[in-house]
């Protein structure tokens, strides 16, 4: 096998992966599809496997091009994430330049970040801010993604991580909603009216399961996995839901239900490779998206903002 394989094969390799074929590949590289078929053909050669068959619907991976998969992600994040180091080089060691990944969930991306991005935009006229819309764990060692804001505490030695506060999550609906349907005193009473809530059951839905029995197997009327949508629902009048406690608080805003029986706490983290906090870029976004969710969460000025690496010592950011 030769030790000199091109990364161009291994992007054709996971194009055709994500596709299923040679012209959805093509597209999604911008490159001809003569071109990816001679890449996985010459990837096929120098591992002296077969990566794909074909079929009547396309190119079907085999058992080796499966396990290739993960490595090849990698690599292609580390080359993403050299592409973002080389960016941020150009204007000089000290200047704010240069593009910055960040990964956050549906409803942060949504509803907190634009104010956040438009702010470091207006600051930092040379700065790119990649946003990453995900409730997916991204892969902060892996370099998925260089700051991510994360509801959990990372235990990786290797991230650096300020813990930001607690956002609660209670039962939310619209002002026109309740007028309508009426206010339900009792948990009992949301049997009476319309839930909104996923569809299929995330890591948090267990999680939150333990502390509220009964919360994994509630009947939801309305069922979308999608936060956003869930939140659209919610102010649309269309049932009650599951919101958190600051976003329902702004306009139009939402009416708390059963705040005493039905309360879920969501520590709010923003974490990044500890190798990243001399860079310029990327210490100047830390530092936006830590005082931009200090003041969502209402902790501004608290204490809540102490930076601390994962399971270590303290570790200042900003000068």
């Amino acid at each position: 096998m030769r030790p000199d394989i091109e990364w161009e094969w291994y992007r054709a390799l996971l194009g055709v992966l994500r596709e299923g074929s040679l012209s959805g590949a093509a597209r999604a590289l911008g490159v001809a599809q003569p071109t990816v078929g001679r890449h996985v053909a010459a990837l096929e050669k120098a591992l002296g496997l077969v990566l794909f068959t074909r079929s009547q619907t396309g190119l079907l991976p085999t058992d080796a091009a499966r396990a290739l998969r993960a490595d090849a992600e990698a690599m292609e994040s580390v080359a993403a994430a050299l592409a973002r180091t080389a960016s941020g080089l150009r204007g000089g060691a000290d200047d704010v330049a240069g593009t910055v990944r960040v990964s956050v969930s549906d409803v942060v991306g949504v509803e907190i970040m634009p104010s956040i991005v438009a702010g470091l935009a207006a600051r930092h006229p040379a700065l790119v801010v990649e946003l990453v819309l995900s409730n997916r764990v991204q892969d902060l060692l892996q370099r998925e993604a260089d700051i991510a804001v994360r509801m959990t505490a990372p235990r990786q030695e290797q991230l650096v991580a300020r813990k930001i506060g607690t956002i609660e999550l209670g039962l939310h609906a619209a002002p026109d909603y309740l007028a309508r349907r009426g206010t339900p005193a009792t948990l009992a009473a949301l049997a009476t009216h319309t839930l909104i809530g996923y569809d299929r059951p995330s890591p948090f839905v267990r999680a939150a399961a333990q502390t509220l029995p009964g919360f994994a197997d509630a009947r939801f009327d309305l069922r979308t996995d999608s936060d956003v949508a869930q939140l659209a629902l919610i102010r649309a009048g269309a049932g009650i839901g599951v919101c958190q406690a600051p976003l329902a608080a702004r306009a139009p805003a939402l009416v708390r239900v059963l705040p005493d029986a039905f309360t879920l706490p969501l520590e709010t983290w923003v974490t990044m490779h500890e190798d990243l906090r001399a860079s310029p870029r990327c210490r100047v976004v830390f530092d936006a998206l830590v005082a931009g969710l200090a003041d969502y969460v209402g902790t501004a000025g608290h204490g809540a903002g102490a930076n601390v690496s994962a399971g270590a010592a303290a570790v200042p950011l900003s000068p």
